[in-house]
């Protein structure tokens, strides 16, 4: 229960009060010429302590988090009926991309999942004495599957039995983050945050013997891996939730209505496939409650502080957002994270799903990846209906502050550098030996310097999110449109929460690099621009970036991806044709 009583400690101690929370909501719009919402605002109580999201502590009572233990797996060839038909060689040759592509089920075989450790498997665990398959094995992941080294789901067959009262085993390389725990790191953090829900994880040392194309295989290496627990009815039990719910994995998916997609089961034009890749569903599939919701959310009508107060526990939006800004995980703000409502409630709870991208600054400077001056703090989230209404509010904001405050009282450097240690000292002796080592980003020295740099972030990860509060918000370049007096370039509002003056510069040019630019006019006070010449056929882009009165700055959320690979932010493309039509250039064609 060390959760719970942490967590009473730092309220007592920070004298924070979170039923003393009334915020505004902007109702309408009313944009004056700066772009900022000058409308009359109403006051909504909500009282975020109501319902709160409290995670089953005893899960964890008894967890080493950095214990490794050994699994053996035996893959063998199966049945067409049941696609298990192919050899292993075959299952790692193709992304899930490949596959849709072809538009053919992921390729799988049989497995028997044994467990021990380094002297083989262990009697009373799961497969021990066992001949002949026990479960079914696939790859798993989205872009992490065309790396060469792939990430597993082993499922175990009904009459199988279940490892850690879980029937499906996720195993994670994590191909992508160097330090190869950065994804288990995080959810042993949440485990002791308050308002959080973690998933149980465990490192694997697994071995696989190859018998689909004979049976005088010898199991080989495949170095260390990740376990994280599978989202599904179970988990929901385990946890002390309702296990007929509704449990949605959000993909791209940034909570505006998506009538054409987002239907009713029984609904003409439902195609689940489609729906799926918005938002997977892992529960309930009455989608009536989400639609209630999204369309609440998009209802500007309505104030936002009602909508959060109807749809979802404040302390868990503001206390998932909070620990997320505060590790830096950026990849948040569509995709990577699960909602949940119970059945007969309506309150929707995030809860944390892919941490991988967490504390990776220092990684991303090593390796020379480039920072975007939004991808931080509440900007990271500005491009989401939901989290932008949110952010908005007042009550909401007071909330966020307090909550990372808390956490980031609780991720102390010294902690971090104390967990990061303990972390390394098992991983690293995996990561840099056969099969791991062939595919590591990092040289050994580089890796410690990772390390060295990870506790720190918590700070800075705090200063950028202080930051973003006094910048004005990133916002989107529109579609170039004919006009009688000529091209009409369009922008969104950058929105200020001080009210500021926003002001914009725009420029456009036939070169990404924006050298010799047709047109560069700064401190235009309308989201607009109008250009009274001619262009000739070819290819043009738009840059334009805003400034308030403080001059802090920020640029939109466009980018072109050059053909060398490099990709310009802030930056929209579009083409002259030969008849004088605008068409717009479209990420990855």
């Amino acid at each position: 229960m060390k959760k719970r009583v942490v967590a009473l400690l730092l309220v007592m101690a920070l004298g924070i009060n979170l039923t003393a929370c009334a915020g505004n909501e902007i109702e309408t719009s009313s944009l004056d010429g700066a772009g900022n919402d000058n409308t009359e605002i109403s006051a909504s109580t909500v009282n975020p302590t109501e319902n709160h999201f409290v995670d089953n502590d005893l899960l964890y009572a008894d967890d080493d988090d950095t214990s490794v233990i050994t699994m053996y797996l035996t893959v063998s060839k199966g049945t067409s009926s049941e696609n298990t038909n192919h050899t292993w060689e075959e299952v790692n040759s193709y992304s899930v991309y490949d596959y849709e592509e072809m538009g053919v089920e992921r390729y799988a075989v049989n497995g028997l999942l044994q467990v021990g450790d380094e002297n083989g498997p262990v009697e009373g665990e799961i497969g021990y004495g066992k001949y002949s398959p026990n479960a079914v094995v696939t790859i798993r992941g989205q872009s992490s599957s065309r790396s060469p080294q792939k990430n597993y789901k082993i499922k175990l067959n009904e009459n199988a039995g279940t490892w850690n009262d879980q029937q499906t085993i996720n195993l994670n390389k994590h191909v992508y983050e160097g330090l190869r725990f950065r994804n288990k790191l995080a959810y042993d953090l949440l485990e002791e945050l308050p308002g959080m829900m973690a998933l149980q994880t465990q490192f694997v040392h697994l071995y696989v013997k190859d018998e689909t194309e004979g049976v005088n295989a010898e199991f080989e290496d495949y170095g260390l891996y990740t376990q994280v627990e599978q989202p599904n009815k179970s988990f929901l039990q385990r946890h002390g939730l309702d296990k007929n719910g509704h449990l949605y994995k959000i993909n791209m998916f940034e909570f505006f209505r998506y009538e054409d997609t987002i239907k009713l089961k029984n609904e003409i034009g439902y195609d689940v496939t489609a729906f799926e890749e918005r938002i997977e569903i892992k529960g309930d599939d009455d989608h009536s409650k989400l639609i209630a919701m999204l369309e609440d959310v998009n209802d500007y009508s309505l104030s936002i502080d009602e909508i959060l107060e109807e749809w979802f526990d404040v302390d868990n939006l503001a206390s998932w957002m909070a620990f997320h800004i505060l590790v830096g995980n950026v990849d948040t703000q569509s995709r990577n994270t699960l909602i949940y409502s119970p059945l007969n409630v309506d309150k929707w709870y995030f809860i944390s799903w892919d941490n991988d991208d967490s504390l990776s600054r220092t990684e991303d400077r090593i390796r020379g990846n480039e920072e975007q001056s939004w991808m931080y703090g509440v900007s990271n989230y500005w491009g989401n209906v939901l989290f932008q209404r949110a952010l908005k509010s007042e009550m909401f904001r007071g909330v966020l502050e307090e909550k990372i405050m808390l956490f980031r009282s609780i991720l102390t450097e010294e902690k971090m550098n104390e967990m990061v240690e303990t972390y390394a000292e098992v991983v690293k002796p995996y990561v840099y030996s056969d099969p791991d080592v062939y595919y590591q980003r990092l040289t050994k020295a580089e890796y410690d310097r990772v390390c060295e740099g990870v506790a720190k972030e918590i700070e800075e990860n705090y200063q950028l999110y202080k930051k973003s509060l006094e910048e004005p918000m990133p916002f989107y370049i529109g579609e170039p449109e004919r006009s009688e007096i000529g091209l009409y370039f369009n922008w969104d509002v950058s929105y200020d929460f001080d009210n500021e003056n926003v002001f914009y510069s725009f420029e456009l040019a036939d070169n990404f690099e924006f050298k010799n630019p047709i047109v560069l006019n700064a401190d235009i006070f309308v989201p607009g621009y109008t250009y009274e010449g001619e262009l000739e056929p070819g290819q043009y882009f738009i840059r334009v970036k805003s400034r308030n009165e403080s001059g802090e700055g920020q640029v939109a959320f466009d980018s072109y991806a050059s053909n060398t690979g490099e990709t310009i932010y802030g930056t929209r493309s579009f083409y002259v044709m030969q008849d004088g039509s605008i068409e717009v250039w479209v990420y990855g064609e």
